[in-house]
């Protein structure tokens, strides 16, 4: 049996393209957001991905991602942990020598094509060589995010049909396509995107993934804001991996801002876990994922 049947992203993506729905694969901050992710994916009896930026390895010395890992371990629904967006190949190195990772975001859009193409099949290697499942962004998705490094003077290329075999043929796990798709805020005017694209990049990594006989799945970045039929015609598109920031941290965010000033930390940390849950609840529900976890055995 391949060492990717074993591996937990792996597995909760494989499970989740099979049952056509998606699973919410969120950035975590701090304790209390990791907490909050867990017990959102325990009541709702869903798989769920803490992801994190590379700012947790080089703020904590990668203490945050040691404990989503611990927490993990101990749920009873699976859970995989995800460095996210990782774009300096030295920290690649490093997470996956040193930290608990089910999965690594070789994010090499900030090069030109053929270079990105060459680094990714590198870093690749040197991941699954560890038996770490990788991800990729062919193409490129425009801005950025509190944590991730801003790609706002870069143009957004959109993914094609030759990247799609391109970044298969690397090697990766998951791909992340860009379709209109933006990191940060959409403004006034919402989401547009472009379904078309979306379906003709399923259907290449399909063709693909057949080619080089075995799965690769696709990741659904740039959800702030995402209304609910948004996100649902997403998955009904084929993606299964769904990162989402600010759609599941916004009430946090309020509340630290609006009403934590005074409140004993005991409270604030109480307080701050109870409302991150409460929007990863409803996303669970929204991404179709509530009630597909088994219990770990």
């Amino acid at each position: 049996m391949s060492w990717k049947e074993d591996n937990k992203t792996y597995q909760i993506l494989r499970d989740a393209e099979a049952g056509g729905y998606g699973v919410v694969a969120a950035i975590a901050y701090n304790i209390e957001h990791i907490v909050a992710f867990v017990r959102a994916a325990e009541k709702k009896r869903s798989p769920i991905i803490i992801q994190f930026f590379p700012w947790a390895i080089t703020a904590t010395d990668g203490l945050l991602v040691r404990a989503a890992a611990e927490a993990a371990k101990h749920a009873s629904v699976p859970i995989a942990v995800h460095l996210d967006h990782a774009q300096d190949e030295a920290l690649i190195r490093r997470a996956a020598d040193t930290l608990p990772f089910d999965s690594i975001m070789v994010d090499m859009s900030h090069y030109d094509d053929e270079e990105n193409l060459s680094k990714t099949k590198v870093l690749v290697d040197y991941c699954h060589a560890r038996h770490i499942t990788t991800e990729a962004e062919p193409g490129r998705i425009e801005g950025g995010e509190d944590g991730v490094a801003d790609t706002a003077d870069l143009e957004g290329v959109m993914t094609t049909a030759q990247q799609v075999d391109d970044f298969v043929a690397t090697g990766i796990d998951f791909l992340a396509p860009a379709f209109g798709n933006v990191h940060g805020e959409y403004g006034a005017r919402g989401p547009i995107l472009d379904y078309e694209r979306l379906d003709m990049v399923r259907e290449a990594v399909k063709a693909a993934s057949q080619k080089a006989g075995r799965g690769v799945r696709v990741v659904l970045h740039g959800t702030n804001d995402f209304p609910e039929d948004v996100m649902k015609k997403c998955i009904a598109g084929g993606v299964s991996k769904i990162n989402v920031n600010k759609l599941v941290l916004d009430d946090y965010l309020v509340f630290q801002k609006n009403e934590s000033a005074g409140l004993p930390s005991t409270t604030l940390v109480e307080r701050g876990i109870s409302t991150t849950q409460k929007l990863v609840e409803w996303q669970m529900d929204v991404c179709g994922s509530t009630g597909k976890a088994p219990a770990k055995a």
